[in-house]
């Protein structure tokens, strides 16, 4: 018999091996982990169920990934309440400001391939951008102001990092808000973003003042409803599409969108806020100029800071690519060095006064993590609505709570999930 040469023995055990590898880098939806107390796990349920039975919130969905494993995903309560539909784990939930971190990812898909630079001006795709004002004096009285020119061009990674100077309508500053209600600029998903483009709205956002000058501090803002814009303008498609073809598809978010399918409508969680007096009523059409059925809407303008529908196994396969740095259901989505960048602190003060921000998310630092479970190096963010989410690479970890209220006087209970969550972790 010939002896099977060292190129075909290592040819047939990568053959035999492959499907275990692809396996892993996906969630295992059927295993358990031996590093989790799953007694001590069971106390999330009793902490999300007491709160719906105090009427703090109506319902709630929640996930954890461990190891690439789903520990725990379940629903909570109910997705509407004058119906008595029981909340499902597969709810669709507008998950608002989550939006972002896809954008960040589209963002770097495309400085892979060579198409922007992280610190290249903006304007170099939007030319509106080129010469920029920063916000000088403001008359509250007639909403008048005066400026001053910026010191410099707002680049890709100012945006990313929330530090260009751009402002957020309606949950900015005083200042900024009256300026932007004035000039119509919107938050992305309220009534009056339905009959914009994207690269119009952007466009006119150029005319108006920064709030301070781009990189001199962090400021929650629009930045990335700009990123989406120069995806599609780079792109040459809509954000919509973009995400579709090299995010969604690839790593199986099968129930992700900007605009919702009408037969999966049925699946979309009520959105509830708190009246004067704390308690949960359900969100009414034109309430802050939204109308709570957006998901539904068919629109362009497609905000990618605050605009997507998605699930909490979609959000949480999302985050788990990333963890696994890039790669996800046999598919690169971004190199490890990439996720690396992203998930690394980017700014030279503390953007809350104890952690780091990277590219898309806050990166939980050395003091952070002191004060904390989350181990140094965990990233997270939330969304409007009230949802949150982290992933910790020390724990190999993923966990989203997502609920469809706000505001909410009671959103300790993701705090509690959090604590919860590590109390449960044997290692």
């Amino acid at each position: 018999m010939n002896k099977i040469s060292s190129f075909t023995k290592s040819l047939l055990f990568f053959l035999l091996i492959f499907p275990f590898l692809l396996h892993a880098q996906v969630i295992q939806t059927h295993a358990t982990d031996a590093a989790v107390n799953y007694q001590r796990l069971g106390r999330i349920d009793s902490l999300i169920n007491s709160y719906i039975h105090k009427k703090w919130i109506n319902g709630a969905v929640t996930i954890i990934v461990k190891d690439n494993r789903l520990i725990q995903n379940k629903g909570y309560g109910y997705a509407d309440v004058a119906s008595k539909k029981p909340m499902e784990k597969d709810e669709l939930f507008r998950i608002a400001s989550q939006t972002k971190a896809i954008t960040c990812t589209g963002i770097m898909i495309l400085y892979e391939q060579g198409k922007l630079m992280l610190d290249e001006p903006v304007s170099d795709f939007i030319p509106e951008y080129k010469d920029m004002t920063v916000l000088n004096t403001f008359n509250a009285a007639d909403t008048t102001y005066t400026t001053v020119p910026a010191k410099r061009s707002i680049t890709i990674r100012d945006l990313l990092t929330h530090t260009s100077g751009l402002d957020y309508p309606v949950i900015g500053s005083n200042e900024m808000t009256a300026i932007y209600a004035k000039a119509g600029i919107t938050p992305g998903f309220n009534l009056a973003a339905k009959d914009q483009t994207l690269l119009s709205a952007m466009k006119a956002l150029a005319r108006l003042p920064l709030v301070h000058q781009p990189g001199e501090k962090w400021t929650y803002g629009l930045n990335y409803d700009l990123l989406g814009c120069i995806i599609e303008v780079i792109s040459h498609e809509s954000l919509s599409e973009f995400f579709r073809k090299n995010i969604f598809e690839p790593i199986g978010m099968k129930d992700t969108y900007f605009n919702v399918p009408a037969d999966k409508a049925s699946r979309l969680a009520t959105v509830y806020r708190e009246d004067s007096l704390h308690h949960v009523i359900k969100w009414e059409k034109g309430y802050l100029d939204v109308d709570p059925e957006f998901p539904l809407l068919k629109k362009q303008y497609f905000s990618g800071g605050a605009d997507l529908t998605s699930t909490a196994y979609d959000y949480a396969s999302f985050l788990q690519m990333l963890l696994n740095g890039g790669t996800y259901n046999g598919h690169e989505i971004l190199s490890p060095r990439t996720v690396e960048m992203m998930t690394s602190n980017q700014l030279d003060f503390k953007f809350n006064g104890t952690n780091g921000f990277g590219l898309g998310f806050e990166v939980v630092s050395d003091k952070g993590a002191a004060l904390g479970p989350r181990n140094k190096g965990s990233f997270a963010w939330g969304g409007y609505f009230g949802s949150a989410y982290w992933a910790d690479p020390k724990e190999h970890l993923v966990c989203l709570i997502l609920t469809q209220q706000t505001p909410d006087t009671h959103a300790d209970v993701m705090q509690r999930f959090q604590d919860m969550v590590y109390a449960a972790l044997k290692n």
